[in-house]
């Protein structure tokens, strides 16, 4: 196909994969002299942390398939694979030692392209690597370049989540005298650690061999793309994450910002982390019984505790379980940061997939003075927005939102600002008594209220396999 080609056509598909994303863009060229170039497809994501009751089993190979089919069968073509960040609910479908073989099924589609975030960068892991543990010298963390140290302590987090997953199984214990937790506190605990531990290492190598090493790309806000071979008459804008030299602020989430937030804590050190990894092996080990903390100390097992130091077990376990949760929401926080955001434009139509990015991520864009007056130029007329993080509090910042210029139109208005989420109700993000549930109650009044707005739990109720719009171009 010549480079000067255009699309005539889009059609969008969001998935219903539960708790997670999934999005297969289409691009038509009816003028293509072949029948293998009038469809170019873009992969967005593949993931899933947890499904709707009722669900049959197997929902992620359907999609898997229905994906391949899409594209052509089994000799078809997916042309660009972007997985926005690590977390389980993005990635877990390009797992390849899964029964559903759904990683293996994406890679036979043979994508021509992957783009990552700066922090999946090989040399950057590399670099990472010799920086890890830092709590045996935390000067070093702060002597590194800021990029590797910023690496690295994801990578703590990523051993720290494994480490605490292993604990939820422990404190969840339903011995007599150990079963004390709240099971909402306890499946919280275990799905925010098992969205952050890096159990999916064959999602990760999966996507860093999928293309040509050329063709594998780790970006960051501005970095350009170069893909009117592959998709031709699209461009695409890189809006983040930014990296750390960028916006230092990356780094780290704010509690409240009433600007911004839709209604954990500051962020913690590089040193900090590399405590956590430092100490969480021996309490892998004790958790799991393989190793006892204070292996020559007198200690009491089961029926035997004393009557009158139950009490107190019972109260350090609840304690512990409080702790759990704060710091695997914070790991939580930091990796939606280094989301991908990207923004696609053709025909005079932009649309906007910004990953879980959060508002640290997005203020490098939004707020820099070098930076926020081109934002605003390229997002004033955003024709389509994929709802950030499922719909949370703090990931459509209200600076982005008041530049969106379309989004009161009236409704029928083919202009009118097109909204699209992926999300499920009774998902493990909602606290009790906290407003920071996701979706958030307020964002989605305010989407449906003054936007076209669509929702992959339409598909579930339904009864579909996604949701699919078409947009001409």
């Amino acid at each position: 196909m010549t480079t000067t080609a255009k699309p005539s056509k889009l059609t969008l598909r969001a998935y219903q994969v539960g708790f997670g994303d999934c999005f297969l863009l289409t691009f038509h060229y009816p003028k293509a002299k072949s029948e293998a170039d009038r469809q170019r497809h873009i992969l967005i994501d593949f993931g899933s942390m947890q499904q709707p009751k009722g669900t049959p089993t197997g929902q992620m190979r359907r999609v898997a398939e229905h994906i391949r089919d899409v594209c052509g069968g089994e000799d078809g073509k997916l042309h660009i694979v972007v997985a926005t960040h690590r977390h389980k609910d993005h990635i877990s479908g390009f797992e390849t030692d899964k029964k559903d073989e759904t990683g293996q099924i994406i890679r036979g589609l043979r994508p021509d392209v992957v783009i990552q975030p700066w922090t999946e960068h090989p040399s950057a892991k590399e670099k990472a690597e010799g920086l890890l543990g830092l709590a045996a010298n935390p000067a070093r963390a702060f002597r590194a370049a800021p990029q590797a140290a910023h690496v690295a302590m994801l990578h703590d987090m990523n051993f720290v989540a494994e480490v605490i997953s292993a604990e939820v199984s422990h404190l969840a214990d339903k011995s007599k005298f150990r079963k004390t937790l709240d099971a909402h506190l306890l499946r919280q605990i275990d799905f925010f650690a098992t969205d952050n531990k890096l159990s999916n290492p064959t999602a990760v190598e999966n996507l860093n061999t999928m293309a040509k090493a050329k063709n594998r790309h780790y970006v960051n806000f501005g970095y350009k793309l170069k893909l009117s071979s592959v998709l031709p008459g699209v461009k695409v804008h890189v809006l983040g994450p930014p990296t750390i030299e960028q916006y230092p602020k990356v780094k780290g989430k704010r509690n409240e910002d009433e600007e911004e937030f839709w209604m954990l804590q500051q962020a913690t050190s590089k040193a900090f982390w590399g405590a956590q990894a430092a100490t969480g092996e021996k309490i892998r080990e004790f958790v799991s019984g393989e190793g006892r903390l204070f292996p020559d100390a007198s200690h009491f097992r089961g029926d035997h505790i004393p009557a009158h130091n139950r009490w107190f077990i019972r109260q350090m376990r609840s304690v512990r379980g409080e702790e759990l949760l704060k710091i695997v929401r914070i790991m939580d926080n930091y990796m939606n940061n280094t989301s991908v955001i990207l923004l696609f434009e053709v025909a005079g139509k932009k649309f906007l997939f910004p990953g879980d990015a959060q508002i640290e991520n997005w203020e490098y864009a939004l707020k820099d003075e070098k930076q926020k007056e081109k934002t605003r130029e390229l997002l004033k007329d955003t024709f389509l927005y994929k709802v950030g993080h499922h719909g949370s509090r703090n990931a459509t910042p209200q600076t982005l939102w008041k530049m969106f210029e379309n989004k009161d139109e009236a409704d029928g208005d083919p202009a009118r600002l097109k909204t699209l989420m992926s999300t499920m109700k009774d998902n493990m993000h909602s606290g009790k008594g906290v407003n920071s549930e996701v979706p958030r109650k307020t964002l989605v009044t305010e989407l449906r209220k003054n936007t076209d707005y669509h929702t992959t739990e339409t598909a579930w109720k339904e009864g579909k396999i996604c949701v699919e719009l078409e947009i001409p171009l």
